[in-house]
Parts: C-alpha cells; sequence; structure tokens
C-alpha cells in the first residue's frame, strides 16, 4: 500500500508527538502498510526505523524547550533547570504545538501556569509569564507609523478636541495580580533578582525601531491609554486624565506631561492607521 505524503506527515507527527514515545505511538497506529514502519523509514543494523523516528522525536521536544527557554527567560531563572524542563513537558502535553511555526509554542504558558503547583512557591509565575508573552507577541506584531510631536504641532488648535488617537497596533496593556516588572528587568540585566511582589497593576508592552519597551501605568493614565487603544477623541483623553490624575497636579501640566511621554515613547498612532473603524 503506498503511502501519500500527507499521510506520511500526519503519520510522522503523530509518532514524533506521541506522549509515551514512538514505541507506544506505532502500538496505536492502525492504518500502517504492510511491512510496518520498516516500509515507510529505512532502518539498518545501527538503527531501526522505530529508533531513527525516536532521534526526531527526541530533538524535537528540545527544539521547543529551547524556545521556551528564549521566550520565558525570567520564568526560566525563578524555576530553575529542571522545574522549567519539567514544565515544558507537562505544558507541551497539554497543549501541542498546532501552527508551523514556533512563534506560538509559548502562547498558552501562562494560562497553563495559573493552575500548575509552581503557583505554590511562585504565586507570581503565571503573570511573569504573561508579561514575557506579551513582549513576544508585541516584537511579531504589526506595524504603523507613530504619531510625532511635529504632526500635533501641525495640527490648528481648533481640530485638537475632535482629534481622535490611537495607540500602536502592536501595543498590548496587561492587567496583573503581581508586580513583576522589577524581576524581569532585573533578569534582563542579569541583576540579583527578588521575587515579585502582590499588587494590581496595569503593564503596558510597546515596540519601538524593533525594540519592545514594558513599563507598569500610572494611575492618571491607565484609562485614558484603554480609551486612546479604542480610538478615543483627544477631548475625552483630556478628560479622563484630568479625572484621574492626583488632585495635587494642575490637569493641564498633567496633561502636557503625559503627552510627551506617550509621544516620546511612540506609542500614539493617527486613528486611521490602525486599520480599525472608531468608536463614536
Amino acid at each position: 500500500m503506498a503511502v501519500r505524503l500527507k499521510q506520511l506527515e500526519r503519520l510522522l507527527y503523530r509518532l514524533v508527538t506521541a506522549p509515551s514515545g514512538v514505541g507506544e505511538g506505532l502500538a496505536a497506529e492502525s492504518g500502517l502498510p504492510a511491512g510496518g514502519l520498516d516500509a515507510i523509514v529505512r532502518g539498518d543494523d545501527r538503527l531501526s526505523a522505530e529508533q531513527r523516528v525516536d532521534i526526531y522525536a527526541n530533538m524535537y521536544f528540545y527544539r521547543l524547550l529551547d524556545v521556551l527557554k528564549e521566550d520565558f527567560p525570567a520564568t526560566l531563572s525563578v524555576l530553575g533547570e529542571d522545574e522549567f524542563h519539567n514544565l515544558a513537558t507537562g505544558y507541551l502535553l497539554e497543549y501541542p504545538p498546532t501552527e508551523p511555526s514556533v512563534l506560538f509554542c509559548g502562547r498558552h504558558l501562562s494560562d497553563f501556569l495559573r493552575e500548575h503547583a509552581l503557583k505554590k512557591d511562585a504565586p507570581y509565575i503565571a503573570d511573569l509569564a504573561a508579561l514575557e508573552r506579551a513582549m513576544v507577541e508585541v516584537f511579531h506584531g504589526p506595524d504603523a507609523p507613530v504619531l510625532e510631536a511635529d504632526q500635533l504641532r501641525a495640527i490648528s488648535a481648533e481640530k485638537w478636541p475632535r482629534l481622535r488617537l490611537r495607540t500602536h497596533p502592536a501595543l498590548q496593556i496587561l492587567k496583573l495580580k503581581w508586580r513583576v516588572v522589577e524581576l524581569l528587568r532585573a533578569v534582563e540585566e542579569r541583576h540579583e533578582w527578588k521575587p515579585a511582589e502582590a499588587g494590581v497593576v496595569e503593564v503596558i508592552v510597546w515596540r519601538r525601531s524593533a525594540r519592545v519597551f514594558y513599563r507598569e501605568l500610572e494611575k492618571a493614565e491607565e484609562r485614558a491609554i484603554a480609551a486612546a487603544n479604542e480610538g478615543a477623541r483627544f477631548a475625552k483623553i483630556c478628560d479622563l486624565v484630568a479625572a484621574d490624575r492626583d488632585a495635587t497636579r494642575d490637569p493641564v501640566a498633567e496633561l502636557n506631561r503625559l503627552l510627551a511621554r506617550w509621544l516620546g515613547d511612540g506609542i500614539l498612532v493617527e486613528a486611521s492607521r490602525k486599520g480599525q473603524k472608531p468608536n463614536p
């Protein structure tokens, strides 16, 4: 019985990803041609067909493990090599890859960690993984020309209230229960890290000039940034900043400070640039 390419690909994928190994994967196969796996994969005196496929199975797992280590360096630092290896094994059994690209390999790791026993010793670990995953997604996210200060200055003052602003299309806002920003930064800078403290925060992750940045949002800008993420008018953004600012600060000065920061960070684009219909 001839085996078509698509059938062969699916068979080898099932064997390579079989949870209990290639041998048990073979035992579960009912549609193999006469001669079994040897009719498809050529063995020799050194290695049988099954042993050859088993090599690929091991290579496949360790390739995915390397991807997870690269994408989650702070999670790896907190857990250590052995625990991270065990975590990856359980995670890949629960969430086997479904996309051709390894980019998507770790997209469910933070969800997996939220119910994992590792939370007992590191209760912040799921939030840390969520932040690291967001950095990967932001790096690979869509692009758009950022709004520069000179562009705003060129707009007549009477048009400013109705001007619609949006955040950069790759930007993400995370609502976290643990303050993991400093932990991640310490790992990146190769400093000694400390366990994250509990605290509800919003973290913004964005990209500019092929670099990814992140920080905790100030209370005065949380609702304003969320509104800009939906394409709000400038007047609404002003109202939100004025309402959420520290009462001791002048609202105009506070808005100017935050707007200068947003422009400097490169997180704003013109509403029409994001490719979404603005909300009324």
